[in-house]
């Protein structure tokens, strides 16, 4: 399976973090090309000025688009054709999100970053084949206004 990385660095203007959660990037199935992905790896960090203030982070399921910037996921290997799992970022109109589907959440200090990696296949997070169902990596802070910087690697 060809693998694919998307960041919301790669598109769009970054939006600040505030009391609600933002979404730094959505991964999900196309209209055109419905196909199941695999997210196998995330990370997560800020990139603004260091201070001590705790992030929030989320990983839930997303059913409907938002107002976002559309992003190429980068093929990890160049010989591999174009993804056809969507790519999203720098959220200004959060998509949908389905209510009580996190399936990774964690506070961090504002200094830290982290970075996650599937064990083996049964741990993967999966798109399914419907159209715009995916998964959104979102942030809030209680303190921190700056910026914040999701990534995602997927295999479909």
């Amino acid at each position: 399976m060809p693998s694919y990385n998307s960041n919301n660095l790669l598109a769009g203007t970054q939006q600040a973090l505030s009391t609600a959660y933002k979404t730094l990037l959505a991964l999900t199935a196309a209209t055109a090309t419905l196909t199941s992905a695999e997210v196998f790896e995330f990370g997560v960090g800020t990139d603004g000025t260091p201070a001590e203030n705790v992030v929030q982070y989320d990983i839930s399921r997303q059913t409907a688009a938002g107002t976002s910037t559309a992003v190429t996921p980068v093929a990890l290997n160049s010989a591999k054709g174009a993804a056809r799992t969507v790519g999203s970022a720098n959220f200004t109109a959060e998509g949908t999100i389905t209510a009580t589907s996190s399936v990774w959440a964690m506070p961090l200090n504002q200094r830290a970053s982290f970075r996650w990696i599937a064990r083996g296949d049964d741990d993967r997070l999966i798109i399914p084949a419907t159209n715009l169902a995916g998964f959104a990596l979102r942030a809030k802070s209680p303190a921190y206004t700056g910026t914040a910087v999701g990534e995602m690697k997927h295999s479909e």
